[in-house]
């Protein structure tokens, strides 16, 4: 069914952001900063925790995290050590580990979502910690996608640890990558193979999917119908919404203005933010109009959403 972005709400509230908030994690290297937007008035408020793709940082991804926190959800953003905030590079021995980090990073903001919470003054008593909801863009989609019930499979294809967190009760992929093997470049299985190769069978949590039809990755073998597996796949699956033209960037989420932004459209972005908002008011219980009328609108000039 094709959609439009129209019918976006207007921002509610103005926002509170506040970072860094830091988290002391003295295995990890780096102390976990986070960044934490909210909407200044209002109680029984949803949480997101967002995690950024690549190279991103915290300080990513406002025209999503804007959007949101000025419409009723408590967005929480960790940094992760690919963040080119660190300065990582190759040689240093925690590179390898980076994706387990990533992971262990998002547990440790659930774990101490009070703690977070609590940077701002009078915050914690308005959150409804029972509506938990994770989202992620292209390798931060990953990353969340284990707490939704993915695993990755070994050199011999046996699944990892599932580490499904029954705390998170939904969650958004924005251009999540899909299944490894042949599926991935020479390139891809060589530095990124112990990673990229999901397992969406225990994927149970619901989540909607986002993809672009345009958006050829140089890290598989196929088309932009890889970024759609993890809808196919996992039985957690709700919906998909694919984005005409979109590519990687999905029209520019992950900043305003952004200079790498291949395929730059504020009316994709404008969809994206309004349908994962209105995707996880309905999957969290705070009402269900606003998904039911995303799906409903009808124009092919900008997305088409599916539903199982």
């Amino acid at each position: 069914m094709p959609v439009t972005s129209t019918a976006v709400p207007a921002f509610r509230s103005p926002i509170i952001s506040v970072k860094p908030v830091v988290l002391p994690t003295p295995d990890r290297g780096d102390d976990l900063q986070v960044r934490v937007s909210a909407p200044a008035s209002g109680t029984g408020l949803p949480v997101i925790v967002f995690a950024h793709g690549f190279s991103q940082s915290m300080s990513s991804y406002d025209p999503l995290v804007d959007f949101w926190a000025g419409n009723g959800f408590v967005v929480v953003q960790p940094t992760f050590l690919d963040s080119v905030t660190l300065g990582l590079t190759p040689d240093d021995p925690r590179y390898r580990e980076i994706s387990a980090f990533r992971v262990q990073d998002v547990q440790r903001v659930v774990d101490d979502l009070d703690v977070v919470l609590g940077a701002v003054p009078g915050l914690a008593e308005r959150v409804d910690r029972d509506r938990l909801a994770v989202a992620g863009h292209s390798w931060g989609a990953q990353t969340v996608g284990m707490l939704l019930g993915a695993r990755v499979l070994d050199a011999d294809g046996k699944p990892g640890p599932d580490l499904t967190d029954s705390r998170v009760k939904a969650g958004v992929l924005f251009a999540a990558t899909g299944f490894g093997g042949d599926d991935l470049t020479p390139f891809a299985k060589e530095n990124f193979g112990s990673f990229m190769s999901p397992d969406f069978e225990r994927m149970a949590t619901p989540f909607l999917a986002v993809a672009g039809d345009a958006d050829q990755s140089m890290l598989s073998t196929r088309g932009p119908d890889w970024f759609t597996d993890v809808y196919h796949h996992a039985p957690g699956a709700r919906g998909l919404l694919t984005l005409v033209g979109g590519e990687h960037s999905l029209g520019g989420i992950h900043g305003y203005n952004a200079t790498d932004t291949t395929d730059e459209r504020p009316e994709r972005v404008a969809l994206v933010r309004h349908a994962a908002w209105a995707f996880l008011r309905d999957a969290l219980g705070v009402d269900d109009q606003a998904w039911k009328q995303v799906q409903a609108e009808a124009s092919p000039a900008v997305g088409r959403v599916e539903t199982r």
